[in-house]
Protein backbone atom coordinates (compact mmCIF):
# COMPACT_ATOMS: atom_id res chain seq x y z
CA UNK A 1 0.00 0.00 0.00
CA UNK A 2 1.47 3.08 -0.60
CA UNK A 3 1.48 5.66 2.57
CA UNK A 4 2.02 9.36 2.02
CA UNK A 5 4.88 11.24 4.09
CA UNK A 6 4.74 14.24 5.97
CA UNK A 7 8.26 16.13 5.60
CA UNK A 8 8.05 19.38 7.26
CA UNK A 9 10.77 22.22 6.56
CA UNK A 10 13.53 22.16 8.99
CA UNK A 11 14.72 25.07 10.37
CA UNK A 12 17.47 26.94 8.37
CA UNK A 13 17.25 24.57 5.46
CA UNK A 14 15.15 24.73 2.50
CA UNK A 15 12.81 21.32 1.84
CA UNK A 16 13.78 19.55 -1.67
CA UNK A 17 12.29 19.25 -4.77
CA UNK A 18 12.92 16.53 -7.75
CA UNK A 19 11.61 18.59 -10.90
CA UNK A 20 11.58 15.37 -13.74
CA UNK A 21 11.51 16.02 -17.57
CA UNK A 22 13.20 19.63 -16.32
CA UNK A 23 13.92 21.31 -19.93
CA UNK A 24 15.64 24.76 -18.92
CA UNK A 25 14.13 24.96 -15.48
CA UNK A 26 10.56 27.37 -16.02
CA UNK A 27 8.83 25.32 -13.27
CA UNK A 28 12.57 25.05 -11.14
CA UNK A 29 12.94 28.47 -10.87
CA UNK A 30 9.18 28.99 -9.63
CA UNK A 31 9.38 26.38 -7.31
CA UNK A 32 13.36 28.08 -5.95
CA UNK A 33 11.80 31.56 -5.57
CA UNK A 34 8.11 29.38 -3.40
CA UNK A 35 11.28 28.65 -0.92
CA UNK A 36 12.33 24.81 -2.37
CA UNK A 37 16.13 23.63 -3.17
CA UNK A 38 15.63 22.02 -6.03
CA UNK A 39 17.60 19.03 -8.46
CA UNK A 40 15.81 18.43 -11.60
CA UNK A 41 16.45 15.66 -14.34
CA UNK A 42 16.18 15.30 -18.37
CA UNK A 43 16.92 13.23 -20.93
CA UNK A 44 18.15 16.44 -22.95
CA UNK A 45 21.43 18.12 -22.19
CA UNK A 46 20.05 21.26 -20.33
CA UNK A 47 23.81 23.70 -19.90
CA UNK A 48 20.65 26.70 -19.05
CA UNK A 49 19.31 24.52 -16.34
CA UNK A 50 20.20 26.91 -13.70
CA UNK A 51 20.21 24.29 -10.65
CA UNK A 52 22.09 20.87 -10.17
CA UNK A 53 20.50 18.19 -12.26
CA UNK A 54 20.61 14.62 -13.83
CA UNK A 55 21.07 13.84 -17.14
CA UNK A 56 19.41 10.65 -18.35
CA UNK A 57 15.85 9.31 -18.81
CA UNK A 58 13.76 10.21 -15.95
CA UNK A 59 11.54 7.45 -15.15
CA UNK A 60 14.50 5.18 -14.93
CA UNK A 61 15.95 7.99 -12.78
CA UNK A 62 13.18 8.52 -10.22
CA UNK A 63 12.80 4.14 -10.13
CA UNK A 64 16.44 3.91 -8.70
CA UNK A 65 16.06 6.81 -6.49
CA UNK A 66 12.56 4.73 -5.41
CA UNK A 67 14.61 1.08 -5.07
CA UNK A 68 17.89 2.52 -3.88
CA UNK A 69 15.79 4.96 -0.70
CA UNK A 70 17.30 8.04 -1.82
CA UNK A 71 13.84 9.27 -2.74
CA UNK A 72 13.37 9.85 1.27
CA UNK A 73 15.37 13.27 0.95
CA UNK A 74 12.82 15.05 -1.55
CA UNK A 75 9.79 16.22 -0.04
CA UNK A 76 8.05 17.00 -3.29
CA UNK A 77 8.30 16.06 -6.90
CA UNK A 78 6.88 18.06 -9.75
CA UNK A 79 6.91 16.40 -13.41
CA UNK A 80 6.08 17.67 -16.59
CA UNK A 81 5.80 14.13 -18.95
CA UNK A 82 6.20 14.36 -22.72
CA UNK A 83 2.28 14.18 -23.93
CA UNK A 84 2.56 15.61 -27.78
CA UNK A 85 0.23 13.18 -28.54
CA UNK A 86 -2.64 14.12 -27.06
CA UNK A 87 -1.78 17.57 -27.05
CA UNK A 88 -3.99 20.68 -28.46
CA UNK A 89 -2.00 21.27 -31.83
CA UNK A 90 -1.25 17.22 -32.21
CA UNK A 91 -5.05 16.17 -31.86
CA UNK A 92 -6.22 19.40 -33.63
CA UNK A 93 -4.39 20.84 -36.43
CA UNK A 94 -1.66 19.32 -36.94
CA UNK A 95 -3.64 15.71 -37.05
CA UNK A 96 -6.36 17.12 -39.47
CA UNK A 97 -3.39 18.24 -42.36
CA UNK A 98 -1.61 14.67 -41.73
CA UNK A 99 1.70 16.54 -39.96
CA UNK A 100 3.48 15.46 -36.84
CA UNK A 101 4.55 11.81 -36.22
CA UNK A 102 4.31 9.77 -33.30
CA UNK A 103 4.52 10.75 -30.01
CA UNK A 104 4.86 9.21 -26.68
CA UNK A 105 2.42 9.30 -23.76
CA UNK A 106 4.34 9.33 -20.59
CA UNK A 107 1.65 10.46 -17.89
CA UNK A 108 0.33 7.36 -16.81
CA UNK A 109 3.56 5.35 -15.92
CA UNK A 110 4.64 9.01 -14.40
CA UNK A 111 1.96 8.79 -12.13
CA UNK A 112 2.09 5.19 -11.09
CA UNK A 113 5.97 5.62 -10.13
CA UNK A 114 4.96 9.24 -8.07
CA UNK A 115 2.61 7.11 -6.55
CA UNK A 116 5.01 5.08 -5.29
CA UNK A 117 7.57 7.30 -3.89
CA UNK A 118 4.49 8.30 -1.26
CA UNK A 119 5.30 11.79 -1.88
CA UNK A 120 3.20 15.18 -2.61
CA UNK A 121 3.25 15.77 -6.11
CA UNK A 122 2.12 17.38 -9.21
CA UNK A 123 1.93 16.54 -12.73
CA UNK A 124 1.94 19.02 -15.48
CA UNK A 125 0.46 19.31 -18.97
CA UNK A 126 -1.27 21.21 -21.21
CA UNK A 127 -4.40 21.75 -22.95
CA UNK A 128 -5.49 19.05 -24.85
CA UNK A 129 -6.54 15.09 -24.05
CA UNK A 130 -4.02 14.25 -21.29
CA UNK A 131 -5.75 11.86 -19.10
CA UNK A 132 -4.97 13.38 -15.87
CA UNK A 133 -6.92 15.02 -13.12
CA UNK A 134 -7.26 19.18 -13.72
CA UNK A 135 -6.74 19.85 -9.96
CA UNK A 136 -5.45 23.55 -10.99
CA UNK A 137 -5.24 25.38 -14.39
CA UNK A 138 -3.45 28.87 -14.83
CA UNK A 139 -2.86 31.22 -17.11
CA UNK A 140 -0.22 34.08 -17.62
CA UNK A 141 -3.09 36.28 -17.56
CA UNK A 142 -3.82 35.51 -14.09
CA UNK A 143 -0.12 37.34 -13.20
CA UNK A 144 0.08 39.30 -15.76
CA UNK A 145 2.18 37.91 -18.23
CA UNK A 146 2.60 38.47 -22.36
CA UNK A 147 1.78 34.68 -22.65
CA UNK A 148 -1.93 32.84 -21.69
CA UNK A 149 -0.27 29.36 -22.02
CA UNK A 150 -2.92 27.19 -20.28
CA UNK A 151 -1.38 24.78 -18.02
CA UNK A 152 -3.41 22.08 -16.02
CA UNK A 153 -1.90 20.37 -12.80
CA UNK A 154 -2.83 17.10 -11.50
CA UNK A 155 -2.02 17.11 -7.55
CA UNK A 156 -1.47 13.67 -5.50
CA UNK A 157 -1.40 13.95 -1.90
CA UNK A 158 -2.52 17.27 -1.39
CA UNK A 159 -5.24 20.57 -2.66
CA UNK A 160 -5.18 24.09 -3.76
CA UNK A 161 -7.58 26.28 -4.20
CA UNK A 162 -8.41 27.18 -7.98
CA UNK A 163 -7.66 31.20 -8.61
CA UNK A 164 -10.85 32.92 -10.86
CA UNK A 165 -9.88 32.77 -14.46
CA UNK A 166 -8.84 36.30 -15.69
CA UNK A 167 -11.02 37.43 -19.27
CA UNK A 168 -7.91 37.43 -21.70
CA UNK A 169 -7.36 41.03 -22.61
CA UNK A 170 -7.31 40.29 -26.58
CA UNK A 171 -5.97 38.07 -29.02
CA UNK A 172 -2.64 35.71 -29.18
CA UNK A 173 -0.58 37.98 -31.74
CA UNK A 174 0.51 36.00 -35.24
CA UNK A 175 -1.07 34.97 -38.35
CA UNK A 176 -4.65 32.80 -38.61
CA UNK A 177 -5.46 31.40 -41.51
CA UNK A 178 -3.44 33.69 -43.48
CA UNK A 179 -4.70 37.16 -41.82
CA UNK A 180 -2.48 38.87 -39.27
CA UNK A 181 -3.77 39.06 -36.15
CA UNK A 182 -2.31 41.93 -33.10
CA UNK A 183 -2.96 41.63 -29.71
CA UNK A 184 -1.28 41.62 -26.20
CA UNK A 185 0.01 38.66 -26.45
CA UNK A 186 2.79 36.07 -28.16
CA UNK A 187 2.51 32.47 -29.19
CA UNK A 188 5.55 30.43 -27.17
CA UNK A 189 4.96 28.09 -29.95
CA UNK A 190 6.44 27.17 -33.08
CA UNK A 191 8.38 28.86 -35.54
CA UNK A 192 5.74 30.17 -38.35
CA UNK A 193 4.55 33.67 -39.45
CA UNK A 194 4.41 36.58 -36.87
CA UNK A 195 5.97 34.18 -34.20
CA UNK A 196 7.47 36.39 -31.13
CA UNK A 197 11.66 37.08 -31.47
CA UNK A 198 13.71 35.36 -28.52
CA UNK A 199 13.50 38.74 -26.68
CA UNK A 200 10.05 38.94 -27.03
CA UNK A 201 9.80 35.10 -25.60
CA UNK A 202 11.89 35.96 -22.48
CA UNK A 203 9.76 39.22 -21.28
CA UNK A 204 6.51 37.24 -21.93
CA UNK A 205 7.32 34.02 -19.94
CA UNK A 206 9.53 35.60 -17.07
CA UNK A 207 12.48 33.89 -18.16
CA UNK A 208 16.15 35.23 -18.73
CA UNK A 209 18.49 32.17 -18.07
CA UNK A 210 17.78 30.62 -21.83
CA UNK A 211 17.80 31.73 -25.20
CA UNK A 212 16.72 28.69 -26.60
CA UNK A 213 13.87 28.90 -28.89
CA UNK A 214 12.92 25.20 -28.13
CA UNK A 215 13.47 25.63 -24.41
CA UNK A 216 11.37 28.35 -24.11
CA UNK A 217 8.67 27.11 -26.41
CA UNK A 218 8.62 23.85 -24.46
CA UNK A 219 8.89 26.11 -20.64
CA UNK A 220 6.08 26.77 -18.02
CA UNK A 221 6.63 30.68 -17.00
CA UNK A 222 8.03 30.84 -13.46
CA UNK A 223 5.11 32.15 -11.73
CA UNK A 224 2.69 29.10 -11.85
CA UNK A 225 5.49 27.27 -10.49
CA UNK A 226 5.73 29.44 -7.67
CA UNK A 227 2.26 30.06 -7.04
CA UNK A 228 2.07 25.94 -6.72
CA UNK A 229 5.47 25.77 -4.57
CA UNK A 230 3.97 28.53 -2.36
CA UNK A 231 0.44 27.06 -1.56
CA UNK A 232 1.82 23.59 -0.94
CA UNK A 233 4.63 25.01 2.10
CA UNK A 234 1.76 27.24 3.45
CA UNK A 235 -0.29 23.74 3.55
CA UNK A 236 2.68 22.43 5.31
CA UNK A 237 3.16 25.27 7.77
CA UNK A 238 -0.59 24.77 8.69
CA UNK A 239 -0.51 21.49 9.09
CA UNK A 240 2.47 21.45 11.62
CA UNK A 241 1.28 24.67 13.58
CA UNK A 242 -1.86 22.68 14.12
CA UNK A 243 -0.14 19.51 15.19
Amino acid sequence: MTHRLTIGRVRGRRPRLLDLFSCAGGAAVGYDRAGFAVDGCDVAHRPNYPFPYHHGDALTYLAALITSGEIERYAFVHASPPCQDKCTLTVGTNRSQGWGGTHEDLVAPTRELLEQTGLPYVIEQPNGRAEIRKDLTLCGEMFGLGVIRHRNFELGGWSIEQPAHVPHRGRVRGYRHGRFYDGPYVAAYGNGGGKPSVPELQAAMGITWSGEREELTEAIPPAYAERIGRAYLTSRTVLEGAA
